[in-house]
């Protein structure tokens, strides 16, 4: 993949919050894709977009009704843009109640690796939690996560409960999922277009029912507080206790379980790449959307059991190892496949012209 100096500039807009803007867009990125021909313009979201441009493609995420209402007024006036991704599409896993619905629907082969999703439940306002939790049979321990998951720090706000108190102090309506001891590993999977990467990242430790029996009647114990499922966080713990010595005490038992969360990762062996690639296809296709991650984790009582805990839309990719080289060639992908079809229609699968980095494995520990 090169350009020369005969060759046309291809221009890809993007427009998303200020923060995001401000993560993603970074100097590397926008030097890297000028190199291979292709301008990253911002878009003003505040003006008329149809008088913006002319752009290629258009890298998209705003959630406003507003910023909907511009991409439909854009696509009847310029039906050729190229819009990744489009709003109807990305709404459908902007809400828990029926993300993972996708994943138990894929008609995919499964052979030695298997995968599914945790038991959930969504409880609404007029519901009461605890009889719920025994009518549906839910166990502990349940990670508690909002309904929303538009990317907010609210969507990111999730309890791991641990018992009966814990639901005590949980708001409505929110979503309850069965906890799966996973061995302190979580894999996050990146899917930009065809390519996909995969990487593993601390998580929760394994639960065991010893412990959690201990805790079952514990005032004191029912609710931890997450940043993120993939991060540990005993806030509670440290902020909890009365004196400056205890918070040291308790920080370095921080210290020391994260410490033996990331001997956990390092030794954690990756999934097998062809299944990563096979379950990556199968959501995109199934979703229609060309950006997103999603969170798997092998099921500790069966290595070959794998769980998608969660599907996230044009996640952190800055995380994501050498993410500017897998961007300009998605880049890339679209914008000459665009060319190549005088309808200007693209395919949801574009023919992958880099087959070495369609598909990785990172086997590091990338912890945060």
């Amino acid at each position: 993949m090169s350009s020369s100096s005969s060759s046309p500039m291809y221009s890809i807009g993007y427009a998303a919050s200020p923060m995001k803007v401000q993560r993603f867009i970074q100097n590397s990125l926008i030097n890297q894709a000028k190199q291979q021909g292709i301008n990253l313009i911002k878009i003003d979201p505040t003006k008329p977009l149809t008088k913006q441009g002319p752009f290629d493609c258009i890298i998209n995420k705003l959630y406003s009704p507003d910023w909907n209402h511009q991409l439909h007024l854009l696509s009847l006036h310029h039906p050729n843009i190229i819009v990744i991704d489009p709003p109807q599409a990305i709404e459908r896993i902007l809400n828990r109640v029926s993300m993972l619905d996708v994943v138990t629907r894929l008609k995919l082969p499964q052979g030695e690796q298997t995968f599914g999703v945790p038991n959930q439940r969504v409880v609404y306002e007029s519901e009461n939690l605890m009889d719920l939790i025994g009518e549906v049979g839910l166990k502990f321990p349940l990670i508690a996560k909002p309904v929303l998951a538009d990317g907010s720090a609210e969507s990111h706000e999730m309890f791991l409960v641990l018992n009966k108190n814990g639901l005590k102090k949980l708001k409505k309506p929110i979503v309850m999922q069965e906890f799966v001891n996973h061995g302190g590993v979580i894999f996050k999977v990146y899917v930009v277009g065809e390519h996909v990467k995969c990487v593993k990242r601390r998580s929760l430790l394994d639960i065991s029912e010893e412990k959690l029996n201990n805790m079952a009647e514990d005032e004191g114990e029912g609710l931890l507080l997450l940043s993120q499922v993939s991060n540990l966080v005993v806030k509670n713990e440290v902020e909890g206790c009365c004196s400056e010595v205890k918070k040291v005490v308790a920080r370095n038992e921080v210290d020391k379980c994260r410490s033996e969360v990331e001997k956990l990762v390092e030794k954690a062996e990756m999934p097998p790449l062809e299944f990563v690639m096979v379950l990556a296809k199968g959501l995109r296709e199934a979703m229609g959307l060309r950006l997103f991650n999603f969170d798997l984790i092998r099921d500790s009582r069966d290595g070959n059991r794998y769980f998608v805990i969660d599907i996230n839309y044009f996640p952190g990719y800055v995380k994501m190892p050498e993410y500017e080289s897998f961007f300009v060639d998605f880049f890339w992908d679209v914008v000459e496949k665009k060319r190549k079809n005088s309808d200007g229609e693209v395919e949801l699968d574009v023919k992958e012209n880099h087959e070495v980095r369609s598909g990785e494995i990172e086997d590091k520990n990338l912890c945060e």
